[in-house]
C-alpha cells in the first residue's frame, strides 16, 4: 500500500464559478481579470478558453482578445470564490479529513490504513466528486484528483488528466509514469530552474528522474535539490515548518490615480491593510519595503527602512509618508516628470516580523494612543467592511475603490480583513464583457492618443535631446540619484 496522498484540484475554479453563476456563459470561453484594463492579465480561464484558444493564467488581456475576440471577460469576485472554496472543503470532509489547503483551488488529503489500498482510494475520490456535485453546482464545477505516494506526486498526477480526471501513480509506476511530462509540468520548476537544469545537461523529465541525488543538489545549489530527488522517488517527506517572513500588498494603479497624490494614497491604503493583517496574526514589524514603478522609465523608487518593532497604523503611515517626500522633491526639482512618466504600480511590505508576545507593553503615551486608534480601526472595519473607517491620506484610493481584495496563489484570504465597505456580507453580481466594452473602447482611444503624441514629440524633438527633456539627464546616461 504505497498510496499516501489524495490531491484535489478544482478545474478552472474562478472561471467555472462565473459560468455557474451566469448560465449564459456556460460552454463559452471565459477569462477572469482583476481589473477592467487591457494592460492586465487573465488570472483564470475557462476550460473552453484553455482548450480551444490556448488562453491560460498569465495571458495578457490584449492577447486573449486577439486570440478570441468573443471571449467573456469577468471581473474577479474574490469573496465569492472564498465562499465556494469553504463549501467545497466541507463537502470533501464528509468523505475524508483534509490537510491544509495548498491554495484556494487545491486541497491535499491524507490516506491512512485501508484507505491506502488502490481500490479504496479510488472509491474515496469518486465520492468526493459526487459530494462536490451535490453541493449544488452539478457539473458546472468539476475537480481533478491525483493519488500518489506523496503530496508532490499527487499534485503532479492531478494535472495529468484534466478536466474531471482521476490519476493514480503507485510506487511501482515510478519513474516511467512521469517520463511523458515536460520539466515545467513539475511543481517547483519554473523558467529559471529549467534553464539551470538544461545547463546541467538535464533536458527531459526522464533525464531528471535518472539523475542522482548529488546531481540534483548541485543543479539546485542547495538541499532543495535533494528534497526534489526524494519526492521524485516517492518518499513521503515531512512538511517543512515555515515562518511567515513578510506581509504586504501590491497594486497596478488605475489611470485616474497615476499621479503623485494617487500613488501616495494607494500606498497608504495598502499599508493600512497590511498593518491590519499584521495585528490580526499577532506580529510586530521591524522593517518596511516600499516600491514604485513608472510608465516608460527604468528607474524605480525603492526604499527599505528598519525601525523598532511596531504594529500600529499611524506610526507605519508616518514612516511611509516621510520616505515618499523624496518623490515629491524629485518632481519639484525637475528630476522626475510626473506627466511624462506617471506612476504605474506600487507595493509595500512589512517584514522582520516578531510575535507580539515577545515584546513588552508600550510605555510611551503617544504610542499607546496610536495602538488604541489602530484597535478601533480594526473593530469598526471588521464589523462594517474594510475602509468603513480610514485615515485621510487614503481618501483618493478609497473613493476609486483601489487595491481591493485579491487572492494570492499560496494563501486563502479572510474576507473579514479585506472585503471593502458596502460589500461586507454580500457578493457582487458578475460583471460581463458587455459592461467592459465601453471601458475597452476608451482604453484603445487613450492608447492611440498616447502613440500620436509620442510620434509628434519625436518628430519635433531637437537633435541630440534626450528622453527626459532639456532639464533631465540625456538618454544613455545613468539615472543616478533620481529619487
Amino acid at each position: 500500500m504505497t498510496l499516501r496522498c489524495l490531491f484535489v484540484d478544482f478545474d478552472s475554479f474562478f472561471a467555472s464559478v462565473e459560468q455557474h453563476d451566469a448560465p449564459h456563459l456556460r460552454g463559452r470561453p471565459v477569462a477572469v481579470i482583476p481589473v477592467a484594463s487591457l494592460s492586465t492579465c487573465c488570472i483564470a480561464a475557462s476550460k473552453e478558453a484553455k482548450r480551444d484558444f490556448g488562453i491560460k493564467t498569465g495571458t495578457s488581456v490584449a492577447e486573449a482578445l486577439q486570440r478570441c475576440p468573443d471571449i467573456a471577460l469577468q471581473i474577479a469576485r474574490p469573496k465569492r470564490y472564498v465562499r465556494v472554496h469553504h463549501q467545497f472543503l466541507e463537502a470533501i470532509r464528509t468523505c475524508i479529513p483534509t490537510g491544509k489547503a495548498a491554495s484556494i483551488d487545491e486541497v491535499p488529503c491524507w490516506l491512512i490504513g485501508r484507505e491506502r489500498q488502490r481500490g479504496n482510494a479510488e472509491a474515496i475520490a469518486r465520492r468526493i466528486k459526487q459530494a462536490l456535485r451535490d453541493v449544488g453546482f452539478g457539473d458546472s464545477l468539476t475537480c481533478s484528483i491525483g493519488i500518489a505516494p506523496n503530496k508532490f506526486l499527487a499534485k503532479t498526477a492531478s494535472d495529468m488528466h484534466k478536466p474531471d480526471g482521476l490519476t493514480v501513480i503507485e510506487q511501482a509506476d515510478l519513474p516511467h509514469a512521469l517520463h511523458g511530462l515536460a520539466l515545467r509540468d513539475l511543481c517547483g520548476i519554473g523558467p529559471a530552474m529549467e534553464a539551470r537544469l538544461r545547463r546541467a545537461g538535464i533536458e527531459t523529465v526522464e533525464q531528471l528522474c535518472a539523475a542522482s541525488r548529488d546531481q540534483l543538489r548541485r543543479a539546485w545549489g542547495s538541499i532543495e535539490g535533494e528534497r526534489f530527488w526524494l519526492n521524485l522517488q516517492g518518499f513521503d517527506l515531512p512538511e517543512r515548518i515555515t515562518r511567515r517572513g513578510s506581509i504586504g500588498h501590491s497594486h497596478v494603479l488605475d489611470p485616474k490615480l497615476r499621479t503623485y497624490a494617487g500613488m501616495r494614497s494607494v500606498l497608504c491604503k495598502l499599508l493600512a491593510k497590511a498593518a491590519m493583517r499584521l495585528r490580526h496574526e499577532g506580529f510586530l514589524a521591524g522593517a518596511m519595503a516600499i516600491r514604485a514603478r513608472f510608465v516608460g522609465m527604468e528607474a524605480r523608487f525603492e526604499r527599505d527602512l528598519r525601525f523598532a518593532p511596531v504594529d500600529d497604523t499611524p506610526t507605519l503611515l508616518r514612516l511611509l509618508c516621510d520616505r515618499l517626500h523624496a518623490v515629491e522633491r524629485a518632481a519639484a526639482e525637475g528630476r522626475w516628470n510626473a506627466r511624462r512618466h506617471p506612476p504605474l504600480a506600487v507595493a509595500v511590505a512589512l517584514y522582520e516580523l516578531s510575535p507580539k508576545s515577545m515584546v513588552g507593553e508600550e510605555l510611551v503615551a503617544d504610542r499607546r494612543r496610536a495602538r488604541a486608534a489602530s484597535a478601533l480601526l480594526d473593530e469598526v472595519n471588521r464589523k462594517y467592511g474594510n475602509s468603513a473607517l480610514y485615515v485621510g491620506s487614503m481618501a483618493s484610493a478609497v473613493a476609486h475603490a483601489a487595491a481591493p481584495m485579491r487572492i494570492p496563489f499560496q494563501h486563502v484570504p479572510d474576507p473579514g480583513l479585506e472585503e471593502e465597505t458596502g460589500l461586507h456580507g454580500t457578493e457582487q453580481a458578475p460583471t460581463t464583457a458587455e459592461t467592459l466594452l465601453q471601458v475597452r473602447m476608451n482604453q484603445f482611444k487613450v492608447l492611440a492618443e498616447q502613440a500620436h503624441r509620442q510620434r509628434t514629440a519625436r518628430k519635433h524633438r531637437p537633435s541630440g535631446a534626450g528622453g527626459w527633456g532639456t532639464s533631465g539627464p540625456r538618454r544613455g546616461l545613468p539615472q543616478v540619484g533620481l529619487f
